[in-house]
C-alpha cells in the first residue's frame, strides 16, 4: 500500500489529491540485543521509491521538529525512529510548535580535512570517531547530519566535499545497495575533480543482523577512526 498506492497518489491524480499528513513511524536500527529482526536498517528499501519522504532523527528536538514537518507535508512519509536512542538521547525540547525543513541536512560539526555523513543514532558514533582524530591525530572532520534520506541535501554535502576533498559516509545498514552508495555514486559525479582519496562506506555487513556479533557487525567508533585516518593520509602517487 505504501509503494504502490501511498506513493503515487499524487502523481496518478494529477497532483489533483494527495496523501498530506500521512506518517508512517517505525522503529529502525540496532538496540543492544534485537538480533536479526529488531535491528534491522531498511531505510534504503523506501528511499527507491518516488514518492516517498524518509526521515531519520538523531536528537529529542530533531524528532518533534521533523515529525511536525512530516504531518504536514503532502507526501507520504517514512519516519524512522533509532531505537537505540529512544532511553539514551535526552535534552530539552521547546514545547511551542516549530518545524525542521525537510530535505535540508545539519552540519554538526564543522571541519576541514574529512567530509562525514551520517543520520539517526549513528551520528552520535560518528561524532565520537570525529573526536578521536581531533585528539589523536589532529584531523578536523567535518560531520554532517542527513535527517532527511529521500530527498537527500545533495548540495550541502557537495558543497563540502569540495572544501575537504575526502568523503566518507557510515550507516548500520548492509553496505551493498545502502544509501552510502547512492551518495557515493552522486559525490564522485559532482566532486570528481575535487576528491584528494578514494570515497569510503563504513557501514553494516552484507548478512543478517547478529546478536551476539552485534559488537563485531556495528560499523562502530573505531572503524570510523580508522576510516578517516586512512582517507586522510592516502596518497595517489603511492597508493594506488
Amino acid at each position: 500500500q505504501l509503494v504502490n498506492e501511498a506513493a503515487k497518489y499524487r502523481y496518478r491524480s494529477g497532483n489533483e489529491f494527495n496523501v498530506g499528513g500521512l506518517v508512517v513511524r517505525a522503529p529502525y536500527g540496532a538496540v543492544g540485543h534485537g538480533a536479526h529482526y529488531h535491528s534491522q536498517s531498511p531505510e534504503a528499501y523506501f528511499c527507491h521509491t518516488p514518492g516517498l519522504k524518509v526521515v531519520i532523527p538523531a536528537t529529542p528536538i530533531e524528532a518533534k521538529g521533523l515529525l511536525l514537518a512530516s504531518i504536514r507535508e503532502k507526501n507520504p512519509v517514512i519516519f524512522f525512529e533509532p531505537k537505540w536512542l529512544y532511553r539514551s538521547s535526552s535534552e530539552l525540547v521547546p514545547t511551542a510548535d516549530f518545524e525542521i525543513p525537510l530535505g535540508k541536512a545539519r552540519i554538526y560539526r564543522e571541519g576541514k580535512d574529512v567530509t562525514i555523513v551520517g543520520w539517526g543514532a549513528q551520528l552520535h558514533v560518528l561524532d565520537k570517531a570525529c573526536q578521536m582524530a581531533k585528539e589523536r591525530l589532529g584531523i578536523e572532520c567535518e560531520l554532517i547530519n542527513l535527517r532527511t534520506l529521500s530527498p537527500w541535501d545533495k548540495e550541502t554535502v557537495v558543497n563540502s566535499v569540495k572544501k575537504t576533498g575526502r568523503l566518507i559516509v557510515s550507516h548500520e545498514a548492509p553496505k551493498t545497495c545502502g544509501l552510502g552508495a547512492e551518495i557515493s555514486a552522486s559525490i564522485q559525479e559532482e566532486c570528481f575533480t575535487f576528491l584528494e582519496s578514494p570515497i569510503l562506506r563504513v557501514c553494516g555487513y552484507d548478512t543478517p543482523f547478529p546478536l551476539i556479533f552485534e559488537k563485531f557487525y556495528k560499523p562502530d567508533e573505531l572503524k570510523n577512526f580508522e576510516a578517516i585516518k586512512r582517507s586522510k593520509q592516502f596518497d595517489f602517487s603511492t597508493d594506488l
